[in-house]
């Protein structure tokens, strides 16, 4: 776990957010970033820039912290297998670690950085809290969806000595499926090569031990913060719809949602949801900034929703 040191700063003056002309089909988000126009063959090997020429998910990039990302990756790639998400899932699927609110979660998260970000060095209760109010600035009437926003990576609490600590290869970072074989769209794909499911035959065809169309909740995905928050939030009686639900799945399955790989094993419900989780994704990316959020401002209104879905305390 990273704890954060330099203190963020405003970058974007607002002349220079004023300056965007009106044909640039863009959305300006709270924290005064732009949301770039989808690119064809969007993927990892080019970085996503948005009109100001601030970079996202640039990951070839020399910089000490790109290669701190890249060894990240490396570990990530040798060590998720088929039968260790499978013994993840049963251990912390049991909710047996902590009994906590939803906002107590989000004050664990203060002093976490995600070592495979490759975009900011801010603490995750500041990113949460800029998704969570971009979405609300843009969709007032969706409420369900700024929770979401809010509470989408509260399974990072993983890295937390109280989960027992595991390693952020076990927590964050791109998510893909396992039993099948690695597409090339993950990000530094090269390191699959290492990892023990690619020597078995059974897991290295497109299908691999699923079929098509099976559904994506039929298929075993890395585990991280993305699957323990789905399991958090579904076994303590969640009332955000499906496509709540789905976002917090799958929000970092980016081979799925921007390359388009892995398509052919999901089914119609799946579909429908994606087209909520392409919504959110623009502003789970595009609204990082140095632009600090008032918490004390936002947290009753937060705090309010926070009691319409979730029960006062949850297992963790």
């Amino acid at each position: 776990m990273t704890i954060l040191i330099d203190q963020p700063e405003n970058v974007l003056q607002t002349e220079e957010r004023n300056a965007v002309s009106d044909d640039t089909n863009e959305l300006i988000l709270d924290g005064g970033f732009v949301v770039p126009k989808t690119k064809p063959n969007d993927g990892f090997e080019v970085p996503e820039t948005n009109a100001f020429g601030q970079v996202f998910r640039d990951y070839d990039a020399k910089s000490e912290r790109q290669k701190r990302v890249e060894e990240f990756y490396r570990l990530q790639h040798i060590n998720q297998t088929y039968d260790f998400v499978k013994k993840m899932r049963e251990n912390y699927g049991k909710l047996d670690k902590v009994e906590m609110s939803i906002w107590e979660c989000c004050e664990l998260l203060n002093n976490m950085v995600d070592e495979s970000d490759p975009d900011l060095d801010e603490p995750q209760i500041e990113h949460l809290l800029q998704t969570a109010e971009a979405i609300r600035k843009d969709h007032p009437n969706e409420d369900w969806l700024h929770l979401t926003g809010l509470i989408h990576d509260l399974g990072k609490v993983l890295a937390h000595p109280s989960f027992g600590g595991l390693p952020q290869w076990a927590v964050v970072g791109d998510t893909f499926p396992l039993g099948c074989a690695f597409d090339e769209s993950n990000v530094h794909h090269k390191y699959f090569k290492d990892n023990p499911d690619s020597k078995n035959p059974a897991y290295n065809t497109k299908n691999g031990i699923y079929s098509e169309g099976c559904g994506l909740n039929n298929v075993m995905i890395s585990w991280g913060h993305d699957d323990y928050m789905y399991l958090v939030a579904k076994e303590n009686g969640t009332t955000l719809p499906s496509a709540g639900l789905f976002i917090i799945r799958y929000h970092s399955f980016y081979p799925l949602h921007k390359c388009g790989a892995y398509e052919h094993l999901m089914n119609e419900e799946d579909t429908e949801n994606m087209k909520w989780l392409k919504i959110f994704n623009k502003y789970d990316l595009y609204s990082k900034s140095k632009v600090r959020v008032d918490v004390e401002k936002v947290k009753p209104y937060y705090l309010s929703l926070i009691e319409k879905y979730f029960p006062a305390k949850l297992r963790w």
